[in-house]
């Protein structure tokens, strides 16, 4: 896994700012999950369970045993986009976690235009985001956790679609005498080109003499997924059995866009009431002159486990985070975890 990452963090590192808004497929750049969004994925260094197949695919092998998770995302809010997430992680032995992701994305219906009607009236049409993710984590040790994830990218309209393929790797590092200290590093988003083809890119014509039909077809230039680095750690502050603050932090290497850094905070109290709070910083973000993103930064979140079972091991939980944005009204996510 080690070799994995040092392998490719070359490629990733080599992005400038000339490459800014070239790559496609950046959906894969939203973060669809309520918890982790709600201190700015600071927590890459400590994300656990099937919520980090998104942050980092490592913290899936913290899975116990069975974790189903869905999440519904405003995203925009007032764009009329929505974003529906479902992820399941498995143990599998006494070391191993298999896991499966979906991301989908509804933009309502939009209305058929085209040169003739440049004001529609002819239809609507629902263009569709979506990507799935197969992943597997192991615990190699109590300190060491990685992981590595296979995700498929589709984008489609009634008649041109795009699709590929790309992956995740990530370890974490966990130390500290009540294991409170945690280090994370995750490559996201590594895969070829994509490129869209279909009929809606074939025009149909007559010859000069006019006996004759023939259909030219247009080719689309490829494009690169966003490919991304994560670099984080976090400290868990044990203040009693009852209560925990976390201090998070990452940084984000880009691609194809501004890096980031995130800092985020969590308090917990008697591990079932979670609240936490965090600000995504890029250069040019408190500007809205400047601004190269729709986020302003601060994010807020809140999580209520409601335990059940022997020694109430399982849980039942509600996340909810909001995201702040200009312009638009925010970010709201909502979901609901089962961990068994």
């Amino acid at each position: 896994m080690a070799v994995a990452l040092a392998m490719c963090t070359t490629t990733v590192w080599a992005g400038n700012p000339d490459r800014a808004g070239s790559a496609g497929a950046t959906q894969l750049l939203i973060n669809p999950w309520a918890r982790s969004s709600g201190w700015a994925l600071a927590n890459t260094a400590s994300v656990r369970g099937a919520e980090a197949m998104y942050g980092n695919i490592a913290g899936l092998a913290h899975t116990s045993k069975t974790e189903i998770l869905f999440t519904n995302t405003k995203w925009l809010s007032g764009s009329g986009t929505t974003i529906n997430s479902v992820g399941f992680g498995q143990k599998l032995g006494a070391s191993g976690v298999l896991g499966i992701s979906a991301t989908t994305m509804g933009f309502g219906d939009l209305e058929i235009t085209t040169v003739d009607n440049p004001a529609g009236g002819l239809g609507t049409f629902r263009p569709s985001f979506a990507n799935i993710g197969f992943s597997y984590a192991k615990s190699f040790s109590n300190s060491i956790h990685g992981g590595i994830l296979i995700r498929m990218v589709s984008e489609s309209i009634a008649n041109v679609r795009a699709q590929g393929m790309c992956f995740d790797a990530g370890i974490q590092y966990v130390t500290g005498e009540k294991d409170n200290i945690h280090f994370g590093i995750a490559l996201k988003n590594v895969g070829p080109a994509m490129a869209f083809s279909g009929d809606g890119l074939s025009v149909q014509g007559l010859l000069v003499s006019g006996s004759d039909q023939l259909t030219l077809e247009q080719r689309s230039a490829q494009f690169e997924i966003p490919s991304l680095l994560n670099i984080g750690a976090a400290y868990d502050l044990h203040l009693n059995e009852r209560h925990r603050v976390t201090f998070a932090g990452n940084f984000t290497s880009n691609s194809f866009t501004k890096d980031q850094a995130m800092v985020g905070i969590e308090y917990a109290f008697n591990r079932m009431v979670h609240l936490r709070g965090g600000y995504m910083y890029e250069d040019g973000i408190t500007s809205e002159e400047e601004r190269a993103t729709v986020l302003t930064g601060p994010t807020a979140g809140l999580s209520v486990d409601f335990p059940f079972g022997e020694e109430k091991r399982s849980a039942i939980a509600v996340d909810y985070s909001y995201r702040t944005t200009n312009p638009f009204a925010g970010i709201h996510s909502i979901g609901v975890r089962i961990s068994l």
